[in-house]
Formats: C-alpha cells, sequence, structure tokens
C-alpha cells in the first residue's frame, strides 16, 4: 500500500483531514460541482458519494473535471504567495533599508498579513529576517577584517549595543570575536514540500533542513561546534548548486545528487550515510538490512541513532529507510514528508 493509490475510505479521510501527504500524488473529482481539488483545498467538503480520487492531473481532465479555483491544483505545491516574493525582492533591491511595519503600509500591505505569510512560509517574520539580513552585512564586514563600528554602519545600526545583540542572537558571538573568522553561509531553498534550509562553504554543502524542524537550532549549533566556524545569511556557489538540483529532483529529470557534502560524524556514522545514498530511488531498505550493508549486522540501534543524525535531507535519503514490516518510521521532517518523497521517487522510476 506504500505506493499504490489507497482504497476510496483511505483517501476521503484524507480529504477530511486535508492530509498534505498526498499533495501532487493524488485528486479528488466533486461529481456534484464537477471541480477538482487537491485534498489540501479548504473548501467545504463534499459528501463522501460525490467524490472520486485520480493519481494525476490528466485523470481528471479526461474525466471531464475542471480545476478547482480556490486550491489551484495546477499551481506548483508549495508556491510563495505573492506578497512573500514581493517583498523578498524587496530585500533584495534594498538591503541596506531599515524596514518598519509603517513601510510595509505605505506599500499597501497589512503588517499583520504579511508577518503570518513569512512565519507560514520562512519561519520568521518579515522584520526579522531584515534585520538578520542588515547583521550579516554587518558580518561580511567584520569577517574581512573591518572594525566593529564599520561593520556597524555597515549593517545600518545607529547603536552599538543593537548591532551586538543582533550578532549574538544570530551567531552566538560577540561581533570582536568574528573579525578574520571563517565562516558558513546560509540561505533558504523553496521546495514543493515546504522551505529547507541550506549551509554550505565555497566548496561542501554542511547541512540540509527542512526549515519548520523542531531539531534545527540544536543541529546549527553542533555544526558550529565542529566546524569552529560560524554561520550567517548568504549565498555560496555549493548552495546555488544543489538548489538546481533540487529543482530537478523535485521536477522528475534528476534521481541522484553531485553537489559536494561535508559529513560531520564517526567513520560508522559516515559509513551509513554512505549506505543510504546507495539506496536507489524508488526502493526502500530496513534497519537492519542497512546494518548489515555496513558490516554491522546487530548494530540496528546504532544504524537508527545514524539515520536520525544526518543533517542533509533527501540528498543523503534517510527517508529511504522504513520498518522491517513495511511501515514508514520517524523521520525529523514529518511522517507526511516521508511519504510524499518515496512516493514522487516511485514516479520517477
Amino acid at each position: 500500500m506504500l505506493f499504490d493509490l489507497p482504497d476510496h475510505d483511505t483517501l476521503y479521510r484524507a480529504l477530511l483531514d486535508r492530509d498534505p501527504a498526498y499533495d501532487g500524488h493524488v485528486y479528488v473529482g466533486v461529481t456534484s460541482t464537477g471541480v477538482f481539488c487537491r485534498l489540501t483545498c479548504a473548501a467545504r467538503k463534499p459528501k463522501y458519494e460525490n467524490t472520486r480520487f485520480f493519481d494525476s492531473v490528466a485523470g481528471c481532465f479526461e474525466a471531464g473535471f475542471r480545476p478547482c479555483l480556490r486550491c489551484r491544483p495546477l499551481d506548483p505545491i508549495g508556491q510563495r504567495e505573492p506578497l512573500v516574493s514581493a517583498l523578498l525582492r524587496c530585500l533584495e533591491d534594498e538591503p541596506e533599508r531599515v524596514w518598519s511595519e509603517d513601510d510595509l503600509v505605505r506599500l499597501g500591505y497589512d503588517p499583520s498579513t504579511v508577518r503570518r505569510s513569512f512565519k507560514r512560509h520562512l519561519g520568521l517574520t518579515f522584520l526579522d529576517m531584515a534585520r538578520l539580513r542588515r547583521a550579516g552585512r554587518g558580518m561580511d564586514k567584520l569577517v574581512a577584517g573591518a572594525s566593529v563600528i564599520d561593520a556597524q554602519q555597515a549593517a545600518g545600526y545607529g547603536s552599538g549595543s543593537g548591532f551586538r545583540e543582533a550578532v549574538v542572537k544570530l551567531l552566538g558571538d560577540c561581533p570582536a570575536e568574528l573579525r578574520g573568522r571563517e565562516w558558513l553561509k546560509a540561505d533558504w531553498i523553496e521546495t514543493p514540500i515546504g522551505s529547507m534550509l541550506a549551509v554550505g562553504d565555497t566548496q561542501t554543502l554542511h547541512l540540509l533542513e527542512f526549515f519548520d524542524r523542531t531539531a534545527l537550532p540544536n543541529e546549527l549549533k553542533r555544526l558550529r561546534a565542529a566546524t569552529r566556524s560560524t554561520i550567517t545569511f548568504g549565498r555560496t556557489p555549493v548552495i546555488e548548486r544543489i538548489e538546481a538540483e533540487l529543482r530537478e529532483y523535485f521536477s522528475g529529470s534528476r534521481r541522484s545528487f553531485e553537489t559536494p557534502l561535508a559529513m560531520h560524524g564517526s567513520p560508522f556514522t559516515r559509513a551509513v550515510w554512505d549506505e543510504l545514498i546507495a539506496i536507489p530511488p524508488g526502493t526502500t531498505r530496513s534497519y537492519s538490512e542497512v546494518a548489515a550493508a555496513a558490516g554491522r549486522h546487530t548494530a540496528v540501534r546504532a544504524v537508527a541513532r545514524a539515520n536520525g543524525a544526518n543533517q542533509i535531507a533527501i540528498v543523503i535519503p534517510c527517508h529511504r529507510v522504513i520498518g522491517a514490516d513495511g511501515s514508514l518510521t520517524g523521520y525529523g521532517g514529518g511522517l507526511w514528508r516521508k511519504d510524499w518523497l518515496l512516493r514522487h521517487e516511485r514516479k520517477l522510476v
């Protein structure tokens, strides 16, 4: 049942629950209206006897249904709201600007709507993002060897205390301690199943995680300790590369990844990750099978810990490991994403 279309009762329950695991894989046609929707559509739910389920948009059209104007099933999954895209462009166009809610009102936006939209898509508010971007500009200066006052002015902070507070909140380091230090860059990558945070240097990818994962702050803390580096917002060629590869993966034109990885773990943990990468797309392995492949037949629990310690989601495909009975087991990004990825990869092959 992992890859086949579930029975009508299961899909109808998923429709009532607005289960996101089926987004992009299953659509519902409503015979009473002639419309087809995503299962996550916010419209009033149809009666059981008025529903038909399809595994493709083509199947809906062939059956005579037209797309819903509310959930827009023809649009890409996870597409940003227009106001989010527009304000992100504003940030790129005016990186030195000190933004306020009054600025949003002058642009014709309701500040509370902007706040909710950014929290939903990126996990923090627009004004928080603007402040972090400004702090990042200042840290660029610090890493290049500039004085703290010069970095503060480049970031647009009127007071030294405000700049120090922003830097410490972001990195856990005082500004003076950052001068001349090598550092990592972090930026967001949009995917059909949610925003991801990518962290890399000029050569390798260090972290790729879903932004709403509760363990992300601790993972960033461990990464800073492992690399003896600091992390700030920005782009590197590695982040550009993995974003392009992810775009191809989700569009169905790529099955494996080529971005160089920095894998921070013990020799056994890295051996487990190598075995995960060796699992072909569209297939799964149990924890015991991964342990056997890594040469440690009895180390099933250790394999599970190594699987959970993976900080490079999708690329190191820990989502391809399932329970011995074929059930989906824990996944840091959420079981619905694990199910989505497995269904997606099944379609790839």
